[in-house]
């Protein structure tokens, strides 16, 4: 194997190794979230949550516009500092968006907490109970602002231990100091007992926060040598040009973040309005819009964790290639990524097809959101291609690219959203099939926009031998449910024992899954190709 090989070895297993981190820290994230969920409604009731969660949308703008997009543009150039060993550039880079991100965290946090009287008086919040709820968020802006100097920077060195460690810490602690003051505060009162609740996103971000100045503090005690020992002759980016870099590269991120909470108030105004024009009552439209957003769209949002992590990982990966101009490696990584994805993707889709109505009953006792849920499992195949085909082009520099796409694609969300919904028969699988095409017109604008600029195309093995797998997979769930539907809900579990292996042993006989593909996946790659050879496969 040759150094140029080798070196491409060791890139892809560090890009497959982060995204396995942030996937691991993700899925502890979301269990811990669900658990909190489930003690903090006892805790606080239907009304406390309500006044908690007021505070909420005000709180997310606020670290959505002060720093959202922050640590993509801080990981991109940092990386880039570091393909070229400038590790003085990376470390100034560093410091010039910490002093930039402290300001705009005080700036933001101050709105929020002096603000709160002036959006209570002005009815934006219509309940003046959630008082204690907003002013108790505004430390929260701060922290989460400041941190994400930290994680930018780390995750340019392409190290994601400390974003999955500090994402692990702020939600554990943010659940325990919501539950604690919560209860803390009940005798109190209802508003204050929220109040208490939302103490918990400030505690959570800043033990986050020095969690991550301890991964860098390691960091920078290790590099004091290497940073001494460069060469003076490389020249320094002033203050002034980096932060001009950070703004264009962060912007349009931000703008991509701010276009979620959008999209889910445009499906607000429409699909419950569309679905009284199909023939629904109130009630039931409302049902019906409750089994789209609170039970389809997590699912396929769950089903998306790897390519979500994955994506995070990508962006420095593919940065670092684009600064040495290594052109092939940035098509072996894209290729890499999207083979990962399909490999993880197909078979989430096709299992969440087939359990579609197993799956409502069993985990939200709600028969009704099997077609909703049936029809939004494609949409897993399409918001995997856009998260990671977003990253290549955040990693490529072009960051403003996504947000373009993502407005075209809202669009087609919306026509199709109006038009669709109201036509009887489909209802919401209709709004259902919007949001579909809503990621996958995002998804293959982006591809164009990767094969323009890196002349990437997709094999047909690479889609054809995951699919196969995939449907042979479809089949062996469709006939374990059939000869197991006396056992109630337990057929559901047996589906799964059958379908994993079923699936993994497709995948090889298609030809799908390598010994190489296994080499290059850590921890758990090479133990699986070791149990495969003494079978006598991967030979």
């Amino acid at each position: 194997m040759s150094e140029e090989q080798q070196n491409s070895n060791t890139n892809n297993s560090k890009f497959l190794k982060g995204t396995m981190i942030l996937t691991i820290s993700s899925i502890i994230v979301k269990v811990i979230g669900s658990l909190n969920w489930i003690i903090l409604s006892r805790v606080l009731g239907g009304e406390g949550i309500g006044l908690y969660q007021m505070g909420f949308p005000i709180y997310l703008m606020a670290i959505t516009v002060s720093s959202a997009g922050v640590p993509v543009a801080i990981s991109i150039i940092t990386s880039e500092k570091l393909a070229n060993k400038d590790y003085r550039g990376a470390k100034r880079v560093f410091n010039v968006s910490l002093r930039l991100l402290l300001v705009s965290g005080l700036l933001f946090s101050s709105a929020l907490f002096f603000g709160a009287d002036f959006l209570i008086n002005q009815h934006i919040i219509r309940d003046s109970r959630a008082y204690y709820s907003i002013i108790a968020l505004a430390p929260a802006v701060f922290f989460v602002t400041f941190l994400a100097s930290f994680r930018g920077y780390l995750q340019g060195w392409q190290i994601m231990t400390p974003t999955a460690t500090s994402e692990v810490v702020e939600q554990l602690v943010r659940v325990i100091t919501m539950l604690v003051f919560a209860d803390l505060f009940m005798p109190y009162g209802l508003a204050y007992a929220a109040g208490g609740a939302s103490m918990g996103a400030g505690a959570g971000a800043f033990c986050a926060l020095l969690v991550l100045m301890w991964f860098y503090r390691r960091l920078k005690r290790r590099l004091h040598a290497e940073i001494e020992a460069q060469d003076d002759s490389i020249p320094q980016e002033s203050a002034g040009h980096i932060i001009k870099r950070l703004l264009k590269l962060a912007l349009p991120v931000s703008l991509t973040s701010l276009m979620l909470p959008i999209g889910a108030n445009l499906d607000l105004l429409i699909v419950p309005q569309r679905l009284e024009v199909a023939g629904f009552n109130v009630r039931h439209a409302t049902e019906l819009f409750g089994y789209l957003t609170g039970m389809a769209v997590p699912l396929v949002n769950l089903a998306t964790i790897f390519t979500a992590a994955m994506t995070i990982s990508l962006v420095p990966s593919i940065s670092e290639s684009r600064a040495l101009e290594r052109f092939d490696a940035i098509r072996d990584k894209i290729r890499l990524a999207f083979r990962v994805a399909m490999i993880i993707t197909f078979p989430c889709f096709m299992g969440l097809f087939f359990l579609a109505e197993k799956v409502a009953a069993l985990i939200y006792n709600a028969p009704g959101a099997a077609g909703a849920i049936q029809t939004m499992s494609v949409g897993i195949l399409f918001l995997g291609m856009h998260q990671i085909s977003t990253g290549i082009l955040q990693g490529l520099g072009k960051t403003a690219i996504p947000v373009i796409n993502m407005i075209l694609a809202c669009v087609v969300k919306v026509v199709m959203s109006w038009w669709l919904t109201a036509i009887p028969f489909l209802g919401i699988k209709g709004a259902s099939m919007a949001t579909v095409a809503d990621f996958a017109v995002a998804a293959i604008i982006n591809m164009g926009f990767i094969y323009k600029y890196t002349g990437f195309t997709f094999s047909m093995g690479s889609l054809l031998k995951p699919l196969l797998a995939s449907g042979v997979m479809g089949a062996v769930i469709y006939m374990v449910l059939s000869f197991t539907e006396q056992f109630g809900m337990w057929c559901v579990l047996f589906a799964m024992a059958a379908a994993v292996p079923t699936y993994a042993l497709a995948l090889i006989a298609f030809g799908g899954l390598s010994k190489e593909d296994l080499d290059n996946i850590p921890f758990i790659g090479r133990r699986i190709l070791a149990v495969g050879q003494r079978f006598g496969l991967f030979k």
